[in-house]
């Protein structure tokens, strides 16, 4: 349990200093250390870095750094998507999904690694479609692996729906949080025709001391390097898609 806390701690302030990582973290700590099967961690993961999501955004809604524009035109299709992942997750085996997971790991590692510079200022936004299919296709991931997206959702807002970094971030909290929840819905009737339940103090466990690790890494994020951050917790990604794959192959084949 020990390290269950300290693996929720650490959920909440990637998503705090990065506005991302944190589903990334969550499916594996669910199903590693605290042993769940991988519907129920992916389903569960959902709950968690949606409340945690929420947790994160309302600072940044005070502080006016939330396009609502955004949140509708990149959130709703995603919103969409997340439930019809979900929806066809039934049809596909969990240790699938969790091989599948590793392999969204290593994109986001890879997409960590070559990130484009995304400064302060504004930029042109682009086409209204590409957002709105951009929205629909992370979420979609979302549904079926449990991945909020965050690492999706920042660039694509920077560089196609023309925000700043600031108002990207805490954006994408909001799409975090409303695609997790509609995905999560979903998952609730998937798990109950699979004969499954949810460890709903669990949940609320980890979702309250990932909100706690959200407000602090928001804190000191400003005071440390980004690119050297995300650097770091790539190569982490990295090492952890390879030990899931190595994991999951065997069962595969």
């Amino acid at each position: 349990m020990l390290l269950a806390l300290i693996g929720a701690l650490v959920i909440g302030l990637s998503l705090g200093l990065l506005g991302s990582g944190g589903s990334i973290l969550t499916v594996p700590i669910l199903v590693y250390v605290i042993g769940q099967p991988e519907k129920i961690a992916i389903a569960g993961s959902l709950a968690i870095v949606g409340g945690i999501a929420l947790a994160g955004a309302i600072p940044w809604t005070l502080k006016r750094q939330v396009d609502w524009r955004s949140v509708i035109w990149f959130g709703g299709p995603g919103m969409v998507g997340t439930w019809l992942g979900a929806w066809a997750s039934q049809w596909v085996p969990g240790t699938v999904q969790l091989f599948l997971f590793a392999l969204v790991m290593l994109a986001a590692a890879v997409m960590m690694f070559r990130s484009p510079k995304l400064d302060a200022k504004p930029h042109t936004p682009r086409g209204r479609m590409s957002v709105v299919m951009d929205g629909l296709i992370v979420g979609v991931i979302t549904g079926l692996v449990g991945v909020g997206g965050g690492f999706l959702i920042v660039p694509a807002l920077v560089l196609l729906g023309g925000l700043s970094m600031q108002r990207a971030v805490g954006t994408s909290l909001w799409i975090i949080a409303l695609k997790s929840f509609s995905g999560f819905v979903k998952y609730l009737s998937v798990l109950t025709a699979a004969g499954l339940a949810l460890d709903w103090h669990l949940i609320g466990l980890f979702t309250g001391v990932g909100a706690v690790g959200t407000l602090l890494g928001m804190q000191v994020a400003s005071k440390l390097p980004q690119q050297t951050l995300k650097r770091a917790f790539a190569v982490f990604l990295v090492l952890m898609g390879v030990f899931i794959i190595y994991r999951t192959l065997p069962n595969l084949l």
